[in-house]
């Protein structure tokens, strides 16, 4: 639910604008997007079928590590991980968000912070999930953000990315009434593939499902899931 950015303890000054804005954002939607959305996640057979199958590679893998939520938001994510048995932790940016995810998962561990920083050494994460954070992130910047997410996997690690598969952005203003706007970045999940190998990822799973107009949806969901090969293989 966030975008890459300066580390918690960075002054809010040197931000860059998309990043103060993803920050403002979902600070101010965060209770009403859990209201809105709590029951269309877990009405995602689809999905949930997904992470249940990332986490059952993680563990497949041996690391041993923890896995990273980054870009968490309310928790959600984080918590069907570790009902699925992941050693797991969120990160997001928003306060906001932070405190629905730790009222919500007393038992979980959620920390403020960046994708790119995200507090622990490189090499260490069995698995590193983006589930739709990195929709706020400028095209230019993807592949330091794919590179970052590689240095932090260990060997054998797995990356999971769940993002809006076409074409340009969306601009979002004043949802729930808020005076906010963030922009949406749709992406192609050959390319966004492409990217990832490019970042030395080997690519494991890319599934896309048609948009769900019920629930309001207007274009389809992509999932790529991809990993870090083992050293020598």
């Amino acid at each position: 639910m966030t975008d890459t950015a300066p580390t918690a303890a960075a002054p809010a000054a040197t931000a860059p604008d998309h990043i103060v804005a993803t920050r403002a954002f979902y600070d101010a939607v965060a209770e009403d997007y859990a209201d809105r959305f709590r029951d269309v996640f877990t009405a995602q057979p689809l999905e949930l079928a997904l992470l249940a199958g990332f986490a059952g590679l993680v563990k497949a893998s041996g690391t041993g590590g923890e896995v990273a939520d980054l870009g968490c938001g309310p928790g959600w994510v984080t918590a069907h991980l570790a009902s699925c048995g992941l050693n797991v932790f969120g990160l997001d940016l928003s306060d906001s968000m932070l405190r629905i995810a730790r009222r919500e998962n007393p038992g979980l561990r959620f920390e403020q912070g960046s994708m790119l920083e995200p507090g622990v050494p490189d090499g260490t994460l069995a698995g590193v999930v983006s589930w739709y954070s990195s929709v706020h992130t400028p095209q230019d910047e993807l592949p330091a953000l794919f590179a970052r997410f590689r240095r932090l996997l260990a060997p054998g690690g797995h990356l999971l990315l769940a993002f809006q598969a076409g074409e340009g952005t969306l601009h979002l203003e004043h949802p729930f009434d808020h005076p906010v706007a963030l922009d949406f970045r749709r992406r192609r999940p050959d390319r966004m593939a492409e990217a990832l190998e490019a970042a030395g990822f080997t690519l494991v799973l890319r599934s896309e499902r048609a948009a769900d107009e019920e629930q309001g949806e207007s274009t389809p969901q992509a999932f790529l899931i991809a990993r870090i090969p083992h050293a020598g293989r």
